[in-house]
């Protein structure tokens, strides 16, 4: 087990206890035992967190000021990690200890997988029962294709990236190192492209052919039955580091920056650019050709209709969307309309008897 000045070094947090004790896992505040670790990132928890019987807390300066002038009985062997960001801290050192208790795909050539003679599968790669991959496919080192998934002619997938069951990745798909795409999944289906040919008599909407491609960056994670569709003529590209949520959709020729997070059921129209940094709240929509500038905010449900030019905002409201602190006042209004209104009432009414 990993000793605290160990775990402190590697993520690089200051330590204030025991450098010697060690820990074998991660909990939550209300859960968690003398040999394991969580973490306060938000200070309506701090008594929860001078009550919680965990060994060590990743926390930052404050919280660490704030506990250490309110002791608890379970304070005085605790350990602290001290960070900046007590939350990323927690989902890094997270992510070693899953990676040290889980068992990680060894190497595999399942019997009743479908394998193209042309494709490259290096030795260190996992391929699960039933999986099927095509010509010319170019898998990197120690890729994991679990089983039932698909995985179409000309598609690159780089390192280390794994693919959970029943994912379809469509034909000349680039995916990077360190991607994570789970179950259901579909890479770079036809987007959705017709051009409307009607007369008074009748006509038909005649389907523009896709050939372009989907373009994924490396540490990518895409959540199930997420689907995103390939270019029409251009590629749709989404940027490395961004972590998108279950059943999102991307259209045709989109393009995501980097490091963006879009949550569930969100939906994003045909040809719009978003820039790095942006969080998207679930089920928010973006109309099509639209330019959304970096490190924007949209919040859940939200529908944007215009380009947004100026980064760092915060958009939020169903229709029209505006700035989250105009929403804010406004919603305000809309609650106290109800007494705006009687007082109009009386106010006439009391104006009408005066003449």
């Amino acid at each position: 087990m990993p000793t605290a000045i160990e775990l402190a070094k590697q993520f690089q947090a200051s330590l204030v206890g025991e450098a010697s004790l060690s820990f074998n896992s991660l909990a939550p505040l209300e859960r968690a035992q003398s040999d394991q670790i969580s973490f306060l990132s938000n200070p309506l928890y701090r008594q929860q967190a001078s009550d919680s019987t965990a060994g060590a807390l990743i926390l930052s300066q404050l919280d660490l000021d704030f506990l250490q002038a309110n002791p608890s009985n379970n304070s005085a062997k605790r350990v602290y990690f001290v960070s900046k960001n007590p939350y990323a801290t927690f989902a890094k050192m997270a992510q070693y200890f899953a990676q040290a208790t889980t068992s990680l795909y060894k190497p595999l050539l399942h019997p009743s997988a479908v394998i193209d003679p042309s494709a490259i599968i290096p030795a260190s790669c996992h391929i699960g029962p039933f999986v099927n991959i095509g010509a010319d496919v170019k898998l990197g080192e120690r890729v994991v294709v679990l089983g039932n998934s698909t995985i179409a002619r000309e598609s690159v997938i780089a390192d280390d990236s794994v693919i959970y069951p029943a994912v379809s990745i469509y034909y000349a798909t680039q995916i990077g190192k360190r991607c994570i795409i789970h179950s259901g999944a579909v890479i770079g289906a036809d987007g959705f492209g017709f051009a409307p040919d009607f007369t008074a008599t009748g006509g038909e909407w005649v389907k523009i052919p896709q050939t372009g491609k989907v373009i994924i960056g490396d540490d990518v994670e895409i959540g199930a039955s997420t689907t995103i569709d390939r270019g029409a003529m251009s590629d749709t590209v989404i940027g490395a580091g961004s972590k998108i949520d279950n059943q999102v959709q991307i259209a045709h020729n989109v393009v995501i920056g980097n490091c963006c997070v879009i949550a569930g059921c969100a939906a994003i129209s045909g040809s719009t650019q978003i820039g790095h940094y942006c969080i998207i709240g679930g089920a928010a929509n973006f109309a099509g050709h639209l330019t959304i500038a970096d490190r924007t905010t949209v919040s859940g449900n939200t529908s944007i209709i215009r380009s947004i030019t100026e980064p760092g905002q915060h958009f939020t409201g169903v229709y029209p969307s505006m700035l989250h602190g105009a929403w804010e006042k406004n919603t305000a209004i809309l609650r106290g309309l109800d007494k705006i209104r009687q007082r109009l009432r009386l106010l006439d009414k009391n104006q009408n008897k005066e003449s």
